[in-house]
This record gives C-alpha cells, sequence and structure tokens, in this order.
C-alpha cells in the first residue's frame, strides 16, 4: 500500500465516520430516554434532502447567494425535518404507546421514499438526473482550513475537512458532559433506567422523552445533511448509501456501549472497515460485500462481550424500548 492510497482511505474513513457518528450520538440520546427508535436511516434521509431542498431554492433563485444564508437555511432545514421526523416517532410511540421498534422501521421506510420522491423531484427542476447544483452551499460545507490542510500529511489527514467532521465532535464530547455531569443530563438517564421512579421524583418523564427523541433524530440528520453537502458535493443520489450508514449508526450506539465519546473512534473504525476492501487487490463482488459486512460482525462480538461480562455500565438503559404507563394517583 503506497502513502498516498493510506492516505485516501483513513480520508474516507474519517468522511464515512463521520456521518456514522451523527447518526449514533443522536441515537444515543434517544435511548437514553428509553426510546429505541431504529428509525434513524429515515430520519438521515429526511436531513439530507431538506438541507438540499433549502438550499436548492434558494441558489435556484438568486443569482449571487450568500453563503452564510446558504449554511444556516440547509443546516436549519435538515435539523427541523429530522427533528419533525422525531416528533413523529415519539406522538405514535410515547402518546400513542405504539410498538417502538415497529414505528422506527416504518420511519426508515417512509423518510427514504419521502427523500427519494423530492430527490426525483429536485432533478426533474434542475434538468435531469445529476444536474442539482448547490455549489455554493457546498462550497461552504467542503471548506477547509486555511493554512492547516496544507501542511503535508499531517495537514492531509487531521485538517483537510468541512467543519461538520470537527463539530461531531465536538457533539459528542458535549453530549458526554451533558448526560454525566448536568441535573438535566441526569434526570434524562434516570428517566431511561426507571421511568416510574423518575416520575415518583417529580421529573415529567413525557417531556424528557419527547425532547431527547427530538433533540436526538436533529443531530442524527445532520448526517444525512453532511453526506449530501460535503461528501457527494451538494446533489442527490438514491443508491442506498444514507441508509446503509444509518444502519451502522444504530449498530455503533451498541458498539460504543451507549457512550457518546465511544462513538468518536469507533465510527472512524466503522468508516476503516467500511472501505478497507478498497486496498486490498483482486477482491470480486462477493469479497467486496463480504467487508462490507466488517462493522455489524464487529458490532455481534462487542455484544457478546458486553453479555457475558455482564457489567452494568456497559448495558443499555434497563426501560430501552418498553412503554411506559403512568399510573394515576
Amino acid at each position: 500500500m503506497t502513502l498516498a492510497q493510506l492516505i485516501r482511505l483513513l480520508q474516507s474513513s474519517v468522511c464515512f465516520g463521520t456521518v456514522i457518528m451523527y447518526g449514533s450520538v443522536g441515537e444515543i440520546l434517544t435511548e437514553k430516554s428509553g426510546n429505541l427508535n431504529l428509525g434513524v436511516p429515515g430520519i438521515m434521509y429526511l436531513g439530507g434532502i431538506s438541507g438540499l431542498a433549502a438550499s436548492f431554492f434558494y441558489e435556484f433563485n438568486n443569482p449571487n447567494p450568500s453563503p452564510v444564508i446558504c449554511l444556516l437555511l440547509s443546516f436549519i432545514a435538515a435539523f427541523l425535518a429530522s427533528a419533525l421526523g422525531g416528533l413523529l416517532y415519539s406522538f405514535l410511540t410515547i402518546t400513542l404507546r405504539a410498538n417502538q421498534n415497529v414505528t422506527g422501521l416504518t420511519l426508515t421506510i417512509f423518510g427514504g421514499g419521502v427523500a427519494n420522491f423530492f430527490g426525483g423531484s429536485l432533478n426533474t427542476m434542475a434538468g435531469g438526473v445529476g444536474q442539482i447544483s448547490v455549489a455554493t452551499t457546498s462550497a461552504v460545507y467542503r471548506a477547509t482550513i486555511p493554512g492547516l490542510s496544507n501542511l503535508g500529511t499531517v495537514g492531509a489527514l487531521l485538517f483537510n475537512y468541512g467543519f461538520m467532521v470537527y463539530l461531531a465532535i465536538v457533539v459528542a464530547i458535549a453530549m458526554n458532559w451533558f448526560l454525566n455531569r448536568t441535573r438535566k443530563g441526569l434526570n434524562l438517564r434516570a428517566v431511561g433506567e426507571n421511568p416510574a421512579t423518575a416520575d415518583a421524583a417529580g421529573i415529567n418523564v413525557t417531556r424528557y422523552k419527547y425532547v431527547a427523541t427530538c433533540v436526538g433524530a436533529g443531530i442524527s440528520g445532520l448526517g444525512g445533511l453532511y453526506y449530501t453537502m460535503d461528501y457527494i458535493k451538494g446533489t442527490w443520489a438514491n443508491d442506498g448509501t444514507i441508509e446503509s450508514l444509518g444502519w451502522l449508526a444504530v449498530a455503533l450506539v451498541i458498539f460504543a456501549t451507549w457512550r457518546s465519546v465511544n462513538a468518536i473512534w469507533g465510527s472512524y473504525l466503522f468508516g476503516l472497515l467500511f472501505w478497507v476492501y478498497l486496498v486490498i487487490p483482486d477482491l470480486g463482488r462477493d469479497s467486496i460485500e463480504l467487508f462490507k459486512m466488517l462493522p455489524y460482525l464487529v458490532t455481534i462480538a462487542v455484544l457478546i462481550g458486553i453479555s457475558l461480562r455482564k457489567k452494568r455500565e456497559n448495558q443499555p438503559p434497563a426501560s430501552l424500548g418498553l412503554p411506559y404507563f403512568r399510573e394515576e394517583r
């Protein structure tokens, strides 16, 4: 393997790992409240297409679009659309007490269908498949750190990325601090562990579940936005990659043992495993597909290890996936 090949592999690992990290960190926040949202892939679809659509219509109607407005419109649209997906999930599972697994899977199908429908519509408006152009917005997301990105190998590996790569790390660290060092974070964890006890202590279980699920969905949706604006340079592709990365994000939650800081290095590892076949010569299509299974196989191994060790700190929230029925007094 040449140095150039190694650098490209590690850069691809960081890019794909960032998509996975957003999805995983958002789902960790959701699951800490006791909600198991398997709709992460669909929510990432919603974030990607909403950010793309917002910037497309702005750039389409403005010959000299402002980069700042492009950034704000796409970022806010992606977060809000994803949070609305989380709100729909919350209403169905918290208020109506629908089955969380079925609701999450349905949300994945719904999000993918909506995104690909509107993605096709945008392609038609732009003049054909692959003709969508949000060059100004994409340039903002893909802008690297001036000066530092030119520091040879070090610059290529550490500083040659858009701002959302570094924002994902900040979000993961901030969430770890929130969940372990703040009163609201501890209340949220109490809700996920034992909602009846939290309710008896005066914590509004429903409010915490709603807020955590919606904010978590908003964070997950940023993964779809990053993939759309940075990795594929402001266009739309309905090849199913976002869904694949969404499922890896769900798997990473288990791999990271529900700790957002573990999701940082875990996401890059998943990205590396996802692309390692590129540097192995003479692989057939079947072998490539087997290599793409590596992140899931590693997650299964970790899950087995967690089950055997039976350490409480490595276990999911005790009430994860279970509906809460408040006792009337």
